[in-house]
C-alpha cells in the first residue's frame, strides 16, 4: 500500500530533507584526500544529532554507520571505516536523517581532488538521469515513465543500469512502498497522487550492470571493478508537480 502523507507529515519530512541537504553540504567541503570514510561518518553523525534528528541507518538491520560510503567500485551500502580517500576518487554518499518519526534519504557522488573526464562524466549522466525522472513527478503521472525517463539517460550515454537495487517510498519508515526501478515501460505502474513521498535514487555503472555484495554482507560493488554513481533526492508528490525534500534552501 502506498500511503500518502499529510501536511503536517510533510512538515516532519521537510525538516528531516533539510538536516540531511545540510549534511552533504557540510561533508562536500571535507571530502579530501587523505581523510577516512569513518571521519566522514563521524563528523555527519554528529551533525544531524545537532539538528535534534537521529541518523536513520545508523543499527537499520544491523548497519554500523551513520552514512553509507561506496568508493569507485563500490555501488551502495559501503561501510564506514579506516579506508582514506586517495586524489581522483570517487565517493557515494547516501545520508538518512530521522525527525518526528519521519525520514529524508539524499545520496550525492562526489570527485576527491581533480578527477578523470571519464569520471566527471559517470557522475553528471547519473545527475542529469535524476533530475530528468523528477521533472515528469506530478499527479496522474504512472510511476514507470520516471524510471523510463531515468533509463534513457544513461542508457543513451553508453552506461548500465543496475537492476537489483531501487528508489523506494518514504515516510515514518526509511523504505515504504512502492519500489521505483530506474528501467521500465513508460504508461505503466502506479499513478502518483498529491501527498506520496518518494526517494529516486539512480545508481549508474561506466561498465557491466552486474554486482555482487562482499562478506560484510552489506557492501555491494560491480563484478567488473568498473566505477558507478549514485544520486538520490526524496520528493513529495504537489497537486501541480513535485517539492524536492532534500534540496539545499539558500
Amino acid at each position: 500500500m502506498i500511503i500518502c502523507k499529510s501536511e503536517v507529515e510533510l512538515g516532519f519530512m521537510r525538516e528531516a530533507g533539510r538536516i540531511v541537504a545540510e549534511t552533504h553540504r557540510l561533508l562536500a567541503k571535507t571530502i579530501e584526500p587523505g581523510i577516512t570514510t569513518l571521519e566522514l561518518d563521524s563528523i555527519a553523525e554528529l551533525f544531524i544529532r545537532s539538528q535534534g534528528a537521529t541518523p536513520s541507518f545508523k543499527g537499520y538491520n544491523g548497519f554500523s554507520g551513520s552514512i553509507c560510503a561506496s568508493v569507485n567500485e563500490e555501488l551502495v551500502h559501503g561501510i564506514p571505516g579506516k579506508r582514506k580517500l586517495n586524489e581522483g576518487d570517487i565517493i557515494s554518499i547516501d545520508i538518512g536523517a530521522e525527525y518526528r518519526g519521519y525520514h529524508g534519504d539524499s545520496a550525492w557522488t562526489y570527485g576527491v581532488g581533480k578527477i578523470t573526464e571519464a569520471a566527471q562524466q559517470l557522475l553528471d549522466v547519473t545527475e542529469q538521469s535524476l533530475y530528468a525522472g523528477l521533472a515528469l513527478v506530478k499527479p496522474d503521472v504512472r510511476l514507470y515513465t520516471i524510471s523510463h525517463a531515468i533509463q534513457r539517460v544513461i542508457e543513451d550515454a553508453g552506461f548500465s543500469v543496475v537492476r537489483e537495487y531501487v528508489g523506494h517510498g518514504i515516510g515514518a519508515e526509511l523504505h515504504e512502498e512502492p519500489q521505483i526501478p530506474n528501467y521500465g515501460i513508460p504508461d505503466r505502474g502506479p499513478r502518483l497522487k498529491p501527498g506520496m513521498a518518494l526517494a529516486i535514487e539512480p545508481m549508474v555503472i561506466a561498465g557491466g550492470r552486474h554486482v555482487k555484495t562482499l562478506t560484510d554482507n552489506w557492501t555491494v560493488v560491480t563484478v567488473d571493478s568498473s566505477w558507478c554513481a549514485h544520486f538520490e533526492h526524496t520528493v513529495a508528490v504537489t497537486p501541480d508537480g513535485c517539492e524536492i525534500l532534500t534540496k539545499l534552501v539558500e
